[in-house]
């Protein structure tokens, strides 16, 4: 059996602030923007991955009030996930997404693990992370 990832969620609280991050700042597609009640389907995705998309999902909907609160209490102290992307230029998106006024958590570094990174923190406080692979 072989599966393929087609999507993965992020919580955001302003859906407006994140596009302007994930499509204008990163680049990213826009696959879907549906309006539901109470909510919104906003999916993106880079060019590369036609079948992957990023659903910036409305925080705490289709949960209890008591779960959605605490979920929103976490989003804003930046402590839920994130998302990884990958890169053949890693300084070049830093440059990009910093002049957005995105948050900067790490400028560009070389790890010792094998590739340089950097990481941003999105409108809503998720972690961003910028890899390239070492060349050799």
């Amino acid at each position: 059996m072989d599966f393929t990832v087609a999507y993965t969620f992020l919580e955001v609280d302003d859906h407006e602030a994140a596009l302007a991050f994930y499509r204008d700042a990163l680049g990213l597609e826009v696959r879907q923007d549906v309006a539901m009640e109470g909510a919104r389907w906003l999916t993106v995705g880079p060019a590369s991955q036609p079948d992957l998309g990023v659903v910036l999902q409305t925080a705490g909907v289709a949960r209890p009030a008591e779960d959605a609160q605490a979920l929103r209490e976490l989003l804003a102290k930046g402590s839920l996930s994130g998302l990884v992307l990958e890169t053949d230029d890693v300084d070049a998106a830093f440059e990009r997404v910093r002049a957005s006024g995105a948050e900067v958590l790490q400028e560009p570094i070389d790890q010792p693990f094998g590739v340089r990174d950097c990481a941003f923190r999105d409108p809503a406080g998720n972690q961003v992370r910028i890899n390239q692979r070492a060349k050799g």
